[in-house]
């Protein structure tokens, strides 16, 4: 009776890990972290799939590898230690994709090897896998990176929609359409994001009076 509770617990906690990256603290919609990647490849639905696969691969593998290491990496080269591992995953998640599409490879650019320094992989590598079981954190890298990718794909398609008239890539309004360039400009970024940001608190609210 005892184990099953606590196997119960551990279920619910690692739930509850998975959801508050996903929602509740969402990379980009409540913590804003990463906006140089969430706002420069947000102008198509590709793009920005792209970008958040790569991010949730290299938050995933670095938040298990760090949590496997945790207790040997001495205190004094324990940031340069995860940094060093995000880069080799960075550059992993680089190769894979310019073997895949040339294309998207040249369309995210330099915004691929800028994930070392996302905030969100240093943040979730520091505030949670370096203090926490190989489980919990790998659950921890996947609500982060679902709940970036779910962020920046919202931006990637209201933007290709009115910017383009297309969604990924797709013709929808046909010839006479008379497309709302601004939205794929970094201006348009800005708004799309300004919406989302008025959206997801507005939800977060009337959730919270729901549960009250």
């Amino acid at each position: 009776m005892v184990e099953g509770q606590g196997l119960e617990g551990k279920t619910t906690a690692n739930l509850e890990t998975f959801l508050n990256g996903l929602w509740k603290e969402n990379p980009v919609l409540v913590t804003i972290l990463g906006m140089c990647p969430t706002l420069a490849v947000s102008n198509s639905v590709i793009n920005a799939f792209s970008m958040g696969v790569a991010t949730t691969f290299v938050l995933v593998m670095s938040n298990f590898l760090i949590s496997l290491i945790r207790n040997l990496v001495p205190k004094q080269v324990r940031m340069a230690t995860f940094i060093m591992i995000i880069a080799t995953f960075v550059t992993v998640a680089e190769y894979v994709i310019q073997a895949i599409s040339i294309e998207i490879h040249r369309s995210l650019g330099a915004f691929i090897s800028l994930i070392v320094v996302n905030c969100i992989i240093l943040g979730r590598a520091e505030a949670f896998a370096s203090k926490n079981r190989v489980i919990p954190s790998i659950l921890d890298g996947f609500g982060s990176g679902f709940g970036f990718t779910l962020a920046i794909c919202c931006m990637g398609a209201i933007r290709e929609v009115l910017g383009s008239g297309a969604f990924a890539g797709v013709d929808l309004f046909g010839p006479h359409y008379e497309p709302w360039v601004v939205m794929i400009l970094p201006s348009g970024g800005f708004f799309i994001f300004g919406l989302l940001l008025l959206f997801s608190n507005w939800l977060n609210q009337r959730l919270k009076r729901k549960g009250a």
